[in-house]
């Protein structure tokens, strides 16, 4: 039995990786500080340990433990706390990844799964969908530490023969994501027109995004847990050759979001418009066809069923 360890595996998409792996069999132990995490998420057939990855102490969880694969979804995911912060956004983002590497290399982890952001590191597209090789135009420091990590991954490959993959991850909503973050529209949309309250909308609302359900997401990562080994035996000449973009392929607007989910939940109320919050990209999303020919992953869910599906979750558990 293989085990795994999930960084960052009590938040909203890491706890649903757990879930995925303890189904798959794996033995699985998680690492989270709690900071955006919650206990309530944690799957009771994992073995958790509430520290950061800064911690010094990881390194007696990577001995104790003897990893087969590190899963890392842990970070810093606000754009806007790296923008006024990006000393703690490299320290949480680049620094802590970096910890993660070099234990591996300490304790002989041959594989590791990186999160990067398919929203994040390309910019502003001039073209799309955007594919793996398309130039890379970090405009946050968010996006720079991911960009980096790409690069650091290529070079523990090169020279320590690491295996690794990265996701790029589009707009990722479902079960479990926070309603009250910064991040998160389609949750904070659901909350607050369940509790009948009129959500706000930052711009003019025809900024485009991608938005893949939670389950897809769960998809792609047990798929490349399987071929991690077999990915990396190929010729590999550079970090996009190792990069997956996880999204639909498809743009939408924050305006059909708010009227689909209107819809849903019966909300008659039109939206206030506020301001557009700097920094936020125009329009971006992904093309997926490297994941469909070398993973032979896509995604299936139509968005308008992944959004009852997040609405119904929330109706269940009245976090209204």
């Amino acid at each position: 039995m293989k085990k795994v360890l999930v960084t960052g595996g009590a938040g909203f998409i890491g706890s649903h990786i757990v879930d995925g792996y303890v189904e798959e069999g794996y033995q699985v132990v998680v690492i989270d500080d709690l900071s955006r995490g919650n206990r309530e998420n944690l799957n009771k057939e994992a073995r958790f340990h509430k520290m950061d990855i800064n911690d010094r102490k990881i390194a007696e969880v990577f001995a104790e433990e003897k990893f087969d694969l590190v899963n890392h979804h842990a970070a810093q995911i606000d754009l806007r706390i790296s923008v006024k912060k990006p000393l703690l956004d490299a320290k949480i983002n680049i620094l802590g990844t970096l910890n993660l590497l070099e234990n591996c290399l300490k304790y002989k982890v041959r594989n590791f799964i990186f999160i990067s952001s398919g929203g994040a590191i390309y910019g502003e597209p001039e073209n799309m969908p955007v594919d793996e090789y398309y130039p890379k135009n970090p405009l946050s420091p968010y996006a720079v530490a991911k960009h980096t990590i790409e690069h650091y991954l290529y070079y523990y490959r090169e020279t320590f023969a690491l295996n690794y993959v990265a996701l790029r991850y589009a707009n990722v909503y479902g079960p479990r994501q926070d309603p009250f973050g910064e991040a998160g529209v389609i949750a904070i949309f659901s909350q607050r027109m369940l509790k009948k309250d009129r959500p706000t909308i930052f711009g003019d609302g025809e900024q485009l995004r991608d938005y893949i359900y939670i389950d897809e997401v769960v998809d792609i990562n047990m798929l490349v847990s399987q071929k991690i080994e077999s990915l990396n035996e190929r010729r590999i000449t550079s970090p996009d050759d190792l990069s997956y973009n996880v999204g639909i392929g498809k743009g939408n607007s924050v305006n059909f979001l708010y009227r689909a989910l209107a819809k849903i939940t019966d909300f008659q109320e039109k939206p206030i418009y506020a301001p557009g919050k700097k920094g936020d990209i125009r329009k971006i999303y992904l093309d997926t066809e490297k994941a469909k020919k070398e993973l032979g992953w896509q995604a299936k869910l139509q968005l308008e069923d992944g959004l009852e599906k997040t609405v119904e979750w929330f109706k269940e558990r009245k976090l209204v």
